[in-house]
């Protein structure tokens, strides 16, 4: 029987719909189907094109890999920033209409997926609809991508590539999680078991930089764990790897405890999952007789018993410091790794630094006074009450104490009111907590680094009552130092006349230099010379920073105060260039130094040597010399003659009189004299010279020692 295509489609459900759809359920309908994806009903009669701008307007068609990654204001306070404390959490921020949040979704997906199973935390906070949450993580665009870690947040500013995510989580890291372990120092970090009350783990894996996972995985153990990663493709690993039977093919993680000569477990994978080393670590986390150095630790090795059937009992060894006591602990020790079960815990305390705790259970100190003592202890409740026995006789670590411990042991497990004495322990002191002083450092340094990362990354219109009141600030202080500098001005104009002039006749003795200090911080009138000796020779001239000259005054002991008076008043306008030094040199000291130098002058006459009867007679003090210590040159400048009205701009090019043998003899002029302070006449024209670079330079091959 032919049917009509009408009947056709009134007797088929699915064809009928079609028809009501579409208007065609026949050859067309593949056509509409098609037309019905590309245009979406939108508010009633407008159609839109949502492939034209492949964006999912359609709440239908919303990628939905996100939905179990958002994040709500509650959920957020209470779960995420104390859970961050474990793990470090990559959290996007995302909004409606946002093509950029379009364009960063298919890297955005890979890495969550990745970073999701090596055990970093995932969030997505919409601030369409978590605008609360959004303005508390300081967010005011989409899309924004930010790390939290410790409970800080530190925001994304880079290319939103797979590379710099994974980087970006990795620097969020602190730095010190993971230390490299060679030959050299894997018994410094082994023997550390005992001073940091962790066990450690190495890890043995063929790649040059610690894995992520591994600093994720020391990341959320560091607080029970310290972290080791062994290289085995370098070299200086080899006798490490020897001695523990490293397979060098194979990722492999041990963990020492209080024995550092074999671990006390190991796992081998070639694919090392975080499951499996969660599980590895999580039962390895104390020693096998761990230190009781805050309450932290005591409750988490000796958790209150929550029904009969629950109970775990604590053994704890009451003993010192030192050698007089490392016996005892030893055999305490042995002990506990003999009969460890997973009722019972071995820990021990030391007297002295937790006395309170002590107190409480030894109630007759006389008796185990400098002595150790065993104590079985039951924690009742988290108040601090616990019900507990002591050993009658002090712990020595005999055969007789070892059989009498272990007897009341088995007799605990049928009798628990074995445990008749009571008391209430105070909290433990925290032995490994920072003193105040370095906590206050770390948080001034904390909120240092936030005040500059905001400085550079933060919204602007957050840091506008900061630059307010910064620019506030040092407007007042300028205006307080314009103030008192007109001020002073007014003063010095209306002082008397004999007032100014010594005023001047201050600044002038405020040229003069001391004698041996070469620290005084420089004021107005004042340089700063200090002495050429062999103790500052190399810092100095030999290793002076390229671009720098130290321009040294020849003096004697005589003539020191008067050219040095003279040398100040000369070269003060020349003090604001940072590339000049000024010293100067004792002729009496360094004759033969300075006789060495001048042969390579020029013009210089011949020096004589030290045969010539006049070696000790010739008079070099007024002598300038600019030295260029890294291009090892100098150049000359000679004092002014006396008679010579010209004078001289002695750089290389003219030598004093001094040097002609027709001059040799003493110094003309007495120390002190006018004459004496003519020598620097024009030394400031030659410092002028000196800047433009005109003056003759001198080379010589290295410089000499000064003896």
């Amino acid at each position: 029987i032919l049917l009509s295509p009408a009947s056709q489609i009134l007797s088929n459900e699915e064809k009928r719909a079609n028809f009501d759809r579409y208007g065609d359920a026949g050859e067309s309908q593949g056509y509409s189907q098609h037309q019905h994806r590309q245009f979406h009903h939108f508010h009633e009669g407008f159609y839109f094109d949502e492939s034209f701008f492949h964006f999912p307007f359609n709440s239908e068609r919303r990628d939905t890999s996100d939905e179990k990654y958002l994040l709500h204001f509650s959920h957020y306070i209470n779960e995420i920033v104390p859970d961050s404390f474990k793990k470090p959490y990559l959290i996007k921020i995302t909004s409606d209409w946002c093509f950029s949040c379009i364009h960063i979704e298919p890297v955005w997906k890979e890495v969550a997926q990745e970073l999701e199973v090596l055990g970093v935390g995932i969030g997505v906070v919409h601030a369409g609809y978590e605008r609360r949450l959004a303005h508390h993580l300081g967010t005011h665009s989409t899309p924004s991508l930010l790390g939290l870690i410790n409970g800080k947040i530190t925001f994304f500013h880079n290319a939103v590539t797979q590379e710099n995510l994974r980087q970006f989580v990795e620097n969020l890291l602190p730095g010190n999680l993971v230390e490299k372990i060679t030959d050299q120092n894997y018994i410094r970090f082994l023997s550390n078991w005992k001073k940091e009350n962790k066990p450690h783990v190495l890890l043995f894996d063929h790649l040059p930089v610690v894995p992520l996972l591994y600093k994720l995985t020391a990341f959320a153990y560091r607080d029970y764990l310290s972290f080791g990663y062994v290289y085995v493709g370098l070299r200086g690993t080899e006798e490490l790897s020897s001695q523990y039977n490293i397979n060098v093919y194979t990722p492999t993680m041990m963990i020492f405890k209080e024995h550092i000569d074999r671990p006390a477990d190991v796992v081998q994978a070639r694919d090392m999952k975080k499951q499996l080393i969660d599980d590895f670590l999580s039962q390895n986390k104390f020693l096998m007789v761990a230190r009781l150095t805050n309450q932290r630790l005591f409750q988490e090795l000796c958790p209150v018993k929550k029904s009969h059937r629950q109970r775990k009992h604590c053994v704890v060894l009451l003993t010192g410091e030192g050698d007089k006591f490392a016996e005892a602990y030893e055999t305490f020790l042995t002990f506990a790794v003999a009969n460890t079960k997973d009722t019972l815990k071995f820990v021990h305390i030391y007297n002295e630094r937790q006395p309170e705790f002590a107190d409480a259970l030894l109630m007759d100190e006389e008796t185990y006074r400098g002595k150790s003592a065993v104590v079985i202890l039951e924690r009742r409740n988290n108040a601090g009450k616990v019900a507990y026995k002591t050993l009658e006789e002090p712990w020595q670590g005999s055969k007789e104490d070892n059989f009498i411990l272990l007897d009341l042991l088995d007799q605990l497990r049928t009798d628990p009111g074995l445990l008749s004495s009571e008391t209430v322990l105070a909290d433990l002191n925290d032995e490994l907590a920072p003193m105040f002083l370095i906590r206050w450092l770390y948080s001034i340094l904390d909120y240092v680094l936030d005040c500059w990362d905001s400085l550079f990354h933060s919204n602007w219109r957050e840091m506008m009552p900061l630059l307010s009141l910064l620019f506030s600030a040092l407007f007042i202080l300028f205006g307080t130092v314009i103030v008192q500098a007109f001020s002073d001005s007014s003063d010095t104009r209306d002082s008397p006349p004999s007032e100014k002039g010594e005023a001047a006749a201050k600044t002038k003795n405020d040229a003069s230099f001391s004698k041996e200090s070469n620290s005084r911080i420089p004021k107005k009138g004042f340089v700063e010379v200090t002495e050429l000796t062999d103790i500052n020779y190399n810092s100095n001239l030999v290793r002076l920073r390229p671009g720098h000259m130290n321009v040294v005054l020849i003096l004697s002991n005589a003539t020191k105060t008067a050219l040095l008076q003279k040398f100040a008043l000369e070269v003060y306008t020349f003090t604001g260039s940072s590339s000049l030094h000024f010293s100067f040199l004792s002729l009496d000291k360094h004759r033969e130094w300075l006789e060495y130098l001048l042969e390579f002058a020029q013009d210089a006459a011949p020096i004589p040597n030290q045969y010539d009867k006049h070696f000790l007679e010739r008079d070099y003090t007024g002598y300038v010399l600019a030295l260029n210590g890294h291009k090892k040159y100098f150049c000359l400048f000679k004092p002014h003659r006396s008679g010579d009205e010209g004078g001289t701009l002695a750089s290389g090019e003219d030598y004093d009189s001094s040097l002609h043998p027709e001059a040799r003899g003493k110094p003309s002029c007495s120390p002190g004299s006018k004459s004496l302070k003519n020598k620097l006449h024009k030394l400031s024209f030659w410092m002028e010279r000196l800047l433009e670079g005109s003056l003759q330079r001198i080379y010589i091959p290295s410089w000499p020692a000064l003896d």
